[in-house]
């Protein structure tokens, strides 16, 4: 669902953290060069009450194997429909929080989806089968996933960029050492009050440098 543009409205980046059942949303504005946090919230991939839209490779994980240790048809479908309800929330969900910004004179253009070196797994069931320390990562894997889908259906572009590094690429695209890019998140976190932890600071600069990149 492609938004049209308003150019009245101020540019707006949207960080995103995901965790297992959804992920740390924080909203950034930038008009002359500087940032202000809009909107400090969360997002929910899974409902109450759901476990499958929660943990659908854990659900996966418990059922019954074939004879020779494989996967079943029913895990894959369980998973499979985990993940359309995850799909399906993250992006009512996004299209809740593209309204508040909207009605806020925001025009969130870029979604910045926190990553890390986990692109080379392409079989999430697969790879949560085989041992049980991995189905975690998978689970946080399917959020990003949903997130992405949640952009897409949004009309927001998505920009990943690599949590492990993000510090030196903040450096290079803002101009400014660690110690001020420390005090300034801090600084912009304050009118939001609790929570704004390591989460929610990290979304925070994710979408201020994805919405302070040349457009």
């Amino acid at each position: 669902m492609s938004r049209p543009e308003n150019h009245s409205q101020v540019i707006t980046g949207l960080g995103l953290r995901a965790h297992k059942g959804g992920a740390v949303v924080v909203c950034v504005a930038v008009a002359e060069g500087e940032p202000r946090v809009v909107l400090s919230t969360t997002l929910e991939t899974c409902a109450d009450g759901d476990r499958l839209s929660f943990e659908p490779y854990r659900v996966a994980a418990e059922m019954a194997r074939g004879p020779q240790n494989e996967t079943t048809a029913e895990a894959a479908a369980a998973v499979a429909e985990g993940r359309r309800r995850q799909d399906r929330l993250a992006a009512n969900g996004l299209q809740g929080i593209v309204r508040q910004l909207e009605a806020a004179r925001c025009n969130p253009v870029v979604a910045a989806l926190l990553v890390n070196r986990a692109g080379w797994i392409t079989d999430l069931l697969a790879y949560s089968l085989a041992w049980p320390e991995h189905v975690p990562v998978a689970e946080a894997l399917a959020v990003r996933d949903a997130l992405r889908f949640a952009s897409l259906q949004c009309g927001i572009e998505v920009a990943e960029l690599d949590e492990k590094s993000l510090s030196d690429l903040a450096a290079t695209t803002l101009g400014l050492p660690p110690t001020a890019i420390d005090a300034r998140l801090k600084a912009l976190g304050a009118p939001m009050g609790k929570p704004w932890r390591k989460e929610q600071k990290l979304a925070c600069l994710s979408a201020w440098i994805a919405v302070s990149r040349p457009r």
